[in-house]
């Protein structure tokens, strides 16, 4: 008997799984929280050189701020003042006419800047003048809190495989709300940026613990649909975003304020199952007939489990070595571990480049930075339909290759797209931002499928660091834009096309049984099994 089986019997997805998944949902809102926070918090409003220690001379008399401004700093060609620059000594003749035009020294601002704070409140740059010269610190908030994501990757799907998903999943709790909290109250942005990286490491592990719970506690014709449902408080929660940040506008208190579901998350904590494959496929098979217990008693199948005891239980999945304990270094030991490795890999690291080249351009979008995270939140709704319909109709592979390319093609595409045909730029954008939320579902949900019960975290947890990589360099790649305007685009582009062509080399998992062992993997990780798995699932 497979666990498959065992899991049918007791129902592979009834109320004892949707309420795992309802108290998961509380914890994963802060995923796009945090993830989509820099968009917010590190916003520059505009600004221009303090000059309101302006010496205003015995003529003149005392001068009003605006006249300051326009004798003490140079004009932009668009009308505005300078942003980063002031005349070495007042030009008080532009006071009789501001249109005349010179050429007097000018040199970086002295006294510090001000800020226009009728949108944001407090940003990171208003807070520690990340502005001007120190501008690329400002943009490297968000690859330090990825860098530190990434490292949460490997470090998390480690010890989800060694100690259990449960476990994990309350550690990221504690340590996500500790650094977080921490990171609010900085006073110093070494100090922030530090607090930032912890943040990221911690909250890597409800992201990759919490979708591996789920899936493992569903049943093969499930899991599409679990896996697409529990993506949709990411979309949702992208919605609510930009309406917190509109009501809560200083960096401190929305820093505070998104990390407050997590509270709710530890006292919840308790009435989470661990995984029945989990431990199961590390000896603990009395802890594993509870839990199994636990469900058909939630799904009223009482009766199957009144049989089946934990004798017969120890040899529903069966590894070489109860005592084994995995490691990295297993993803690279036999041929088909190593290419389902590189793959996945490419993949990740592809799928998050591009998601986050677009998630993170929003000024870039035509239209308010309110309105387009909306935007980008809304547009993911119907991706999810989309990845349904495909997912159950043409597989994984397909899907996942597919949604890759359409993401880069949307890309090419606004190549051509001047910045005053807003609202066609919007709405190619638009595409774009769906197309790479569909191959994002996707790779969570398929990434699971491939790997084997016993590596099922560590196999998530490298794709993920793969992925965390990508979206570490891509802040740094819309930086290159200063370059070459269209430079970052075609890296997009090229990152996409060559993610989507590694998927192709996947192979498919569509009612396939999920293998439990690596033996499993090497054995019949082949499409010819696929029809006979989902029978032998059935009978």
């Amino acid at each position: 008997m497979k666990f498959e089986n065992v899991l049918a019997e007791i129902s592979g997805f009834g109320k004892f799984q949707m309420r795992t998944i309802a108290l998961l949902i509380i914890p994963r809102m802060t995923l796009p929280f945090h993830f989509l926070l820099n968009n917010f918090i590190a916003v520059v409003p505009s600004h221009h050189c303090n000059v309101s220690s302006l010496d205003d001379g015995p003529i003149f008399g005392n001068l009003s701020q605006e006249e300051k401004v326009v004798v003490g700093i140079p004009v932009q060609p668009n009308g505005d003042p300078s942003s980063c620059r002031m005349f070495r000594e007042p030009q008080y003749h532009l006071l009789f006419n501001a249109a005349n035009t010179t050429d007097a020294p000018t040199m970086p601002c002295e006294n510090g800047w001000v800020y226009d704070n009728s949108t944001f409140r407090s940003t990171l740059a208003t807070e520690w003048d990340l502005v001007c010269d120190n501008r690329s610190m400002n943009r490297a908030t968000a690859t330090i809190f990825f860098m530190g994501v990434m490292v949460g990757a490997a470090v998390f799907g480690y010890l989800s495989d060694r100690f259990g998903r449960k476990t994990t999943l309350m550690v990221s709790y504690v340590a996500t709300t500790v650094f977080a909290f921490s990171s609010a109250f900085s006073t110093s942005f070494p100090a922030f940026a530090a607090t930032r990286f912890l943040t990221g490491v911690a909250i890597s592990g409800i992201s990759l613990v919490s979708i591996v719970l789920c899936v493992e506690w569903v049943g093969i014709k499930h899991r599409t649909y679990v896996g697409v449902l529990m993506s949709l408080d990411w979309s949702f929660s992208t919605v609510i975003l930009p309406g917190l940040a509109y009501f809560v506008n200083d960096w401190r208190k929305l820093t505070f304020t998104v990390t407050t579901p997590l509270l709710v998350a530890m006292f919840t904590w308790r009435w989470l199952p661990e995984s029945a494959r989990w431990l199961l496929s590390s000896g603990k098979v009395e802890q594993a007939h509870f839990y199994l217990k636990q469900c058909a008693q939630v799904n009223r199948r009482e009766e199957f489990m009144a049989d089946l005891k934990p004798e017969l239980l120890s040899k529903v999945i069966l590894s070489d070595d109860e005592n084994r304990k995995y490691s990295f270094l297993d993803l690279v030991r036999t041929p088909t571990m190593r290419k389902l490795a590189l793959l996945t890999g490419i993949v990740w690291f592809g799928i998050n480049c591009t998601y986050y080249g677009i998630s993170l351009n929003v000024p870039g979008f035509g239209v308010n930075i309110y309105l387009t995270q909306f935007i980008y939140g809304g547009i993911e709704v119907p991706a999810k339909i989309f990845i349904v319909l495909s997912l159950n109709r043409i597989g994984r592979r397909l899907t996942q290759a597919g949604t890759l390319i359409l993401t880069g093609l949307c890309i090419f595409c606004n190549f051509f797209i001047s910045q005053d045909q807003w609202a066609l730029k919007t709405t190619v954008g638009a595409l774009g931002k769906m197309f790479s939320e569909a191959a994002f579902t996707t790779a969570f949900l398929y990434t699971t499928e491939i790997y084997p019960t016993v590596m099922r975290q560590i196999g998530l947890g490298h794709s993920s660091f793969m992925g965390r990589l990508g979206v570490s360099v891509s802040p740094l790649m819309i930086m290159l834009e200063d370059v070459w305007f269209h430079l970052p685009n075609i890296i997009f582009v090229s990152v996409a096309l060559i993610a989507g062509l590694s998927a192709s080399f996947l192979p498919e998992t569509r009612n396939v049984r999920l293998p439990e062992t690596i033996e499993d993997v090497e054995r019949t990780r082949r499409p010819s099994v696929s029809t006979s798995d989902e029978m032998q699932t059935k009978e």
